[in-house]
């Protein structure tokens, strides 16, 4: 009895020691402390609270009812979302958009990184990331109705060089062959140039001295840029891959929205915009929410896997 009493008085006063450390600390660094709590704050209100919206996934949601009093269907609509085939053609349509991103717009700010650091006129180089940084700051549904006067069978400039040349107008957003290429090539054309800060500063990091020393073993650029520059932001490359899948079942809802229409459902529907459809304008925020939590879910999986296989793989992981 007396070795248990012992063993408590000693597990309290560490627990006090704890205690007063963290109490210290965090009276030494109040200031820093304080800047955290505007964060904090946003947090619990826009991502920890509506969590409590997620229990509508497995209720007969009615407005006038509330949450708590809405009856409980269970698993109901998740069986509904699993033997729908609406729910496969845009799960697929997400998916496949993605892994298109993943191929072709992963490398693509990498790949102007790499050329931009070996630009040397300072003005030039400047003058260029101004420009592929600017569409960034273009809401969709301006960038989005540059593309489409751009791709309009009638007056667009793209047509107007195919008139030009004998070809017939083609009418680019309403065949699905070519809406999928139209919604990959203009993200990164969006999108890539304001990739390219983080691996711009991943770049700025890497040793001048590797670069030295190769020069004087006599290798050349494109040795260089393989053996020296890749290697060194490849632990960036790595985490920003990590992010990139867990967003695979997450298309950017503007882009979509602005862009398509109902000719080329079966290629462009995607998850968002069929939360927006069912669940706003049909008004069914049960069914849609369940598909809500299935692919935060799904992204969860997909962030912890890639991590674990980033993790046993290589010396770079999340956590």
């Amino acid at each position: 009895m007396e070795y248990f009493q012992v063993e408590r008085k000693a597990g309290n006063k560490a627990a006090i020691s704890v205690l007063t450390r963290l109490y210290k600390t965090i009276l030494k660094y109040k200031f820093l402390y304080a800047l955290m709590v505007p964060g904090i704050i946003w947090y619990i209100i826009y991502r920890y609270l509506p969590m409590f919206g997620l229990l509508i996934a497995f209720k007969e949601y009615n407005f006038a009812l509330g949450i708590w009093n809405s009856p409980w269907v269970g698993m109901k609509y998740f069986n509904y979302l699993f033997s729908s085939s609406e729910f496969y053609t845009v799960l697929r349509n997400t998916v496949l958009i993605n892994i298109y991103n993943l191929i072709y717009g992963f490398p693509a700010p990498i790949i102007l990184a790499l050329l931009l650091n070996e630009l040397k006129n300072m003005l030039f180089k400047r003058s260029i990331q101004t420009v592929i940084y600017f569409p960034h700051f273009l809401s969709w549904v301006v960038f989005g109705g540059i593309i489409i006067q751009f791709l309009s069978p009638n007056e667009g400039f793209v047509n107007q060089i195919i008139k030009y040349f004998g070809g017939e107008p083609i009418f680019f957003l309403t065949q699905s062959q070519y809406f999928r290429s139209i919604l990959v090539g203009t993200n990164i054309l969006k999108e890539a140039g304001w990739g390219t800060i983080i691996y711009l500063a991943a770049l700025a990091s890497v040793e001048q001295e590797q670069y030295e020393a190769a020069t004087v073993d006599g290798a050349n650029r494109w040795q260089k840029l393989i053996h020296i520059t890749l290697p060194g932001i490849s632990n960036v490359i790595i985490i920003m891959l990590i992010l990139k899948v867990g967003y695979l079942l997450d298309v950017g809802f503007e882009q979509i929205f602005i862009m398509y229409n109902p000719a080329v459902y079966d290629v462009s529907d995607v998850l968002s915009t069929y939360i927006y459809r069912v669940g706003i304008q049909d008004l069914r925020f049960s069914l849609t929410t369940a598909l809500g939590l299935f692919q935060a879910v799904i992204g969860f999986l997909l962030i912890y896997g890639v991590n674990k296989i980033a993790k046993k793989y290589s010396d770079v992981s999340m956590w």
